[in-house]
């Protein structure tokens, strides 16, 4: 088999296959389709915010003069609704009653809040005196017209498309996503669901990659699954280019056996396909095809699923502008075992006492453990056996 590629090494040659993803142009799309994009330059508002005064409380709309000696009776001369329109000046010596979030009638300076103030036949007693500018909010108080609501940049989250809509805006200019094909490859695949002969088995790979492209903030342009065939490996692979992909993952056909229908494509093109020493995901593959980066996996579902978010999660989720998953270190709950020239990632949980504990053994075909795990185990290559309570490095799942 050869030697095998340290980690560091294989994850620092796929840094460097995919860096020119991290240039992204930028592309305009609608507000409703804006969460969870990256907006590509500052956006500006268009309209002061509030654009007019308003209330900022349910009462009435007074002088702050005509208070000062409060309590006070005044005369109620109408009403302002929250609502089109403009309401009429208010006259000296009277109040009109008012509603949040309705404009404030020119004459008017401040506004009582009703708790305190009692109806007084037609008119209103005041009974606290306000100062010019309580409870009214000027127009441009939280943003001017021309000032930005947001930076570039930002990832938007619905507080960030709140401040746009509310700014007058409904397109914004954003980052394009990285477009991402994914192929499953294996003459026993099915899809999920579909009733399984002798030898079948459904593929969870394509479900699984595909979603953890989408977790990262990218979009799948394409998905396939393919036979072990070369010639409809090459079709799936043309397809993906046709379909504008930026990035190729494959899962299954890079190991030693017979059928390996992604290492009989990919090598006679120049394609490294190997063995990285680490468990699970030991076979991994990397290549080029027509201009396209591909990133191949194993074709076990914990060792694709693994492979995915630690070699190539890290850089997706950088150009998204997504935070890198957690890592931080803990004590073992229960003594573990490992294979010495191979880093081990086993799965595990965080214990309510903030322990990693193992879920399940180390096999790449146990997709029940890996559900049940929020955390990878890391244990070093040099490492045969770790003690309950021994500090290890962990990454959230």
């Amino acid at each position: 088999m050869g030697e095998r590629m340290p980690v560091e090494e294989h994850a620092r040659f796929v840094r460097s296959l995919l860096a020119p993803l991290g240039a992204r142009p930028s592309e305009v799309v609608a507000l409703a389709d804006a969460l969870g994009r990256i907006t590509a330059s500052p956006v500006e508002s268009p309209l002061d915010l509030p654009p007019f005064r308003n209330s900022q409380m349910d009462g009435f709309a007074v002088r702050a003069t005509d208070v000062a000696a409060a309590p006070v009776v005044l005369p109620v001369s109408g009403e302002v609704a929250a609502a089109p329109g403009a309401p009429a000046a208010l006259a000296a010596g009277t109040a009109v009653r008012i509603m949040t979030g309705a404009p404030v009638p020119d004459g008017a300076d401040a506004v009582v809040p009703v708790e305190d103030t009692e109806p007084d036949g037609d008119g209103v007693r005041i009974l606290r005196a306000r100062r010019a500018g309580e409870y009214v909010r000027e127009a441009g108080s939280d943003l001017a017209a021309g000032d930005d609501v947001l930076p570039a940049g930002v990832r938007l989250a619905p507080r960030h498309l709140a401040a746009a809509a509310a700014s007058g805006l409904t397109r914004l200019l954003v980052r394009e996503r990285v477009r991402v094909a994914v192929v499953s490859t294996g003459s026993e695949l099915v899809a999920p669901g579909e009733p399984l002969g002798p030898g079948e088995i459904p593929d969870a790979n394509g479900v699984a990659l595909e979603a953890a492209v989408r977790a990262t903030g990218a979009v799948v342009v394409h998905a396939g699954r393919v036979r072990d065939d070369v010639d409809g490996l090459r079709a799936e692979l043309d397809a993906a280019v046709e379909a504008g992909a930026e990035l190729i993952l494959t899962s299954g056909g890079i190991s030693q056996g017979a059928y390996e229908v992604v290492r009989e494509l990919l090598e006679p093109l120049g394609a490294w396909v190997g063995s990285v020493a680490m468990q699970p995901g030991g076979p991994q593959a990397t290549a080029v095809y027509r201009g396209v980066p591909v990133i191949g996996f194993p074709g076990n579902p914990v060792s694709a699923q693994l492979s995915f978010a630690l070699v190539v999660a890290p850089t997706l989720r950088a150009v998204a502008g997504l935070p890198p998953a957690r890592a931080e270190r803990m004590p073992l709950a229960e003594p573990v075992r490992s294979i010495p020239g191979r880093r081990q990632y086993l799965r595990g949980r965080r214990t309510d006492d903030g322990r990693a504990l193992p879920v399940g053994g180390p096999g790449s075909h146990l997709v029940a453990a890996l559900a049940a795990s929020d955390l990878l185990i890391v244990v070093p290559e040099a490492v045969e056996a770790l003690d309950a309570g021994e500090p290890v490095d962990t990454v959230d799942l």
